[in-house]
């Protein structure tokens, strides 16, 4: 079994990052010449996967013109949150409603994706699959991070995430099936609202990765990874 669609969350406002962010969406800043949906992009491609889905909201049509005038050899459709911003859970699910797919390798462009990552989110594919998982989340360990003042979001113990501690972080990589939103509907809500229901099921799981973290957090920490 394999994944054959992709999603990108870019309808966020990316506030932590103004002023430059009031003329310029997020996911569109650059990093080493490259924005950071183009990391993304190319990473998804790196991986094997052509059908991939974007959200949009603020600054919409500069992410819709980006996708347009890029030749990306993909299949790529930006489709709008609607009249107001759905937020990441709302957000994931207005795009696979408009999918056919069971199964999603979901991205947020924030943090700086690059061809390192490629082996790792093939292995926590395999284990998805092999699993029989409903869900998994691509963690790292705190001290991986370039940003030190990131704190942790779960504890992991054997591929399951636990709230006992806070030694790891969420990448902005995870795989979610369908099924985990069959008593949601198309709202304002965040991911993590499903995810803390499933840690009380002990359903929610994770894989940890051993990549150097480099995550857009704020302006200053977009400043100095430019400077890299």
């Amino acid at each position: 079994m394999k994944i054959n669609t992709a999603l990108i969350l870019c309808a966020g406002f990316g506030k932590r990052l103004n002023p430059i962010t009031l003329k310029n969406p997020k996911p569109l800043l650059k990093i080493k010449d490259l924005t950071l949906l183009d990391h993304c992009i190319n990473l998804i491609k790196f991986i094997g996967i052509k059908k991939i889905l974007i959200n949009s909201f603020y600054l919409k049509e500069q992410i819709k013109e980006f996708v347009q005038i890029h030749h990306f050899n993909s299949e790529i459709r930006v489709i709008e949150d609607g009249e107001h911003i759905l937020n990441t859970g709302g957000g994931i699910l207005n795009l696979i409603n408009k999918c056919e797919d069971e199964n999603f390798l979901i991205f947020n462009p924030d943090t700086i994706w690059n061809k390192g990552y490629v082996l790792e989110i093939k292995h926590m594919i395999d284990l998805y699959f092999k699993k029989r998982l409903k869900n998994i989340l691509l963690l790292a360990k705190k001290d991986l991070s370039f940003d030190k003042n990131l704190n942790g979001d779960f504890g992991l113990k054997n591929n399951l995430i636990i709230q006992n501690d806070k030694d790891y972080i969420y990448t902005g990589c995870q795989i979610l099936n369908r099924s985990i939103f069959s008593n949601k509907k198309i709202d304002n809500f965040p991911i993590n609202e499903i995810w803390f229901n499933l840690i009380k099921d002990k359903q929610l799981n994770g894989f940890e990765s051993k990549i150097k973290f480099y995550h857009i957090t704020n302006l200053e920490i977009f400043k100095k990874l430019k400077d890299l």
